[in-house]
């Protein structure tokens, strides 16, 4: 969950999110070399008398030309690393569908018989103390914790979008097409997210929240559910 006034990410719940993470903070300090190279440079033209040198060296040509592809690469190998991290889907622990509505979610656990459910937000008159407005609904979704799982993604009407930032996932609802995408939660907690395409009126409307559970607290609560 976001604090008010954070400036970084939230804090990350599964593996793909702290290699995002990781990048991030990467991709930031060679951003932050090469601004400082630009300013002292900029300065040093602007503070020192230009000779022939300076003006005509092919010495430096060739450097400016090889580091700016040394840099690319830097940056191009973690971030393909981490998208084929994103498409790996080894034999998933539990599976789920989720389905996007105006302005609701149904979630159903194909793994399951007969386990299925929408998940609406709570009003604001509603809501319970300790609450959050406008993230909070009346059917969690419920996954165990350190389990793969993989959720397949579709929408009825028009487009929405599955998102969980804490979870690294962000993945489009597309009305007759079937996205899937997938994660691990590495603790137990509730996850915030909200459908991340403009989908009407109510857009804002049809918040995400997944609660992360040990195993034996999924099994009891599947059991229960399905009964």
């Amino acid at each position: 969950m976001a604090n008010p006034s954070q400036l970084g990410f939230q804090d990350a719940s599964s593996p793909i999110m702290e290699e995002l993470v990781e990048f991030h903070d990467h991709a930031l300090m060679v951003a932050l070399a090469i601004c400082s190279l630009v300013l002292y440079l900029l300065a040093l033209m602007l503070m020192e008398k230009l000779s022939s040198n300076t003006v005509d060296a092919q010495e430096v040509e060739l450097i400016w030309t090889i580091l700016p592809a040394i840099v690319l690469i830097l940056l191009a190998l973690p971030s393909l690393q981490i998208l084929y991290m994103m498409d790996e889907l080894d034999e998933p622990d539990l599976t789920l569908k989720a389905i996007g509505h105006q302005w609701y979610w149904t979630y159903e656990y194909t793994d399951f018989k007969d386990l299925a459910f929408d998940s609406y937000m709570i009003p604001t008159t509603e809501l319970l103390p300790g609450h959050f407005r406008l993230l909070e609904v009346d059917h969690r979704l419920v996954i165990p914790m350190e389990s793969p799982i993989r959720i397949i993604i579709t929408a009825d009407d028009v487009l929405h979008s599955w998102a969980v930032p804490t979870l690294g996932v962000k993945t489009d609802a597309i009305p007759g097409r079937l996205n899937q995408t997938s994660f691990i939660t590495t603790r137990p907690g509730i996850f915030y997210g909200q459908c991340s395409e403009i989908c009407g009126a109510n857009h804002s409307y049809m918040p995400i929240v997944v609660e992360s559970t040990p195993l034996i607290h999924f099994e009891n609560w599947s059991s229960l559910l399905s009964s």
